[in-house]
């Protein structure tokens, strides 16, 4: 599949220097049905294929169930192209239902649901790992995942952090990773169309909507006249180690 070495090298490379997978793990791979979760599930099936430690993945969909919504005529998410993708790479697949759609915006009526779902959503998740017996959950947050936080965080709430590479939970002892934190999105695009991923377009009502949409679209306003800007923002997050970053052996590829 075009497009999918280049996400090899950058997802070997991460797991390598954060030492993200172990002989004998058994990975969830949280599966959104957007592009940057699967994209991941097809670089860990194939990484499984010839990684020195051996692993187990499983991918697993926490269905929002938007069709439930009240005063939306929006049919059921279709997850079939999903599944059959799952067979052809010989991963198993689980869908897990939720109410989490309802509770953020019929019964909170959530003026910002992102936090709130998304913190529901994690939840659901690691519970929904622990429960197929894996010991650790893999997302899709890419390269300019990380850089929109650090710069969220800092406009939005004037302090410095990111999401972590790896981050320990102890209280569900699962442990997070984020395999593609040094892909760029526009890597993941190129392999996603290339391989015509069964892509679920999101029914969010707040979808396209939100301060990070708001702030991807500054950040490529800066990239298009300041060229490199969000590589040398993740560069600093690396240099003062913020929340588990290191500076890299390898250096950065640049946007091309």
């Amino acid at each position: 599949m075009k497009g999918l070495r280049r996400l090899l090298s950058y997802a070997r490379r991460a797991v390598d220097e954060y030492k993200m997978i172990d002989d004998g793990d058994r990975i969830a791979v949280g599966v959104s049905a957007g592009k940057d979760s699967l994209s991941l599930l097809c670089t860990l099936a194939e990484l499984q294929r010839f990684y020195p430690k051996k692993f187990d993945i499983v991918a697993v969909t926490i269905d929002m169930k938007f069709d439930d919504l009240d005063c939306r005529n929006t049919p059921p998410a279709d997850y079939s192209g999903i599944a059959e993708l799952c067979e052809r790479l010989g991963v198993e697949y689980h869908v897990e239902p939720s109410n989490i759609a309802k509770i953020v915006f019929d019964v909170r009526h959530e003026s910002n649901p992102c936090s709130l779902c998304a913190k529901l959503r994690r939840g659901m998740l690691n519970d929904t790992a622990k429960k197929l017996g894996c010991n650790k959950v893999a997302l899709g947050h890419h390269f300019d995942d990380a850089v929109q936080t650090f710069m969220l965080n800092l406009f939005y709430e004037g302090r410095i952090g990111c999401f972590s590479p790896v981050t320990y939970l102890d209280r569900t002892d699962i442990t997070v990773i984020r395999p593609l934190v040094y892909a760029p999105e526009k890597d993941i695009r190129y392999f996603a169309s290339s391989a015509f991923l069964p892509i679920v377009e999101s029914a969010c009502p707040a979808n396209k909507n939100t301060e990070r949409e708001q702030m991807k679209y500054l950040l490529t306003g800066l990239e298009r006249d300041n060229k490199g800007i969000k590589h040398r923002i993740f560069g600093a997050m690396q240099r003062a180690g913020i929340d588990g970053y290191h500076e890299s052996r390898i250096k950065n590829y640049d946007d091309e």
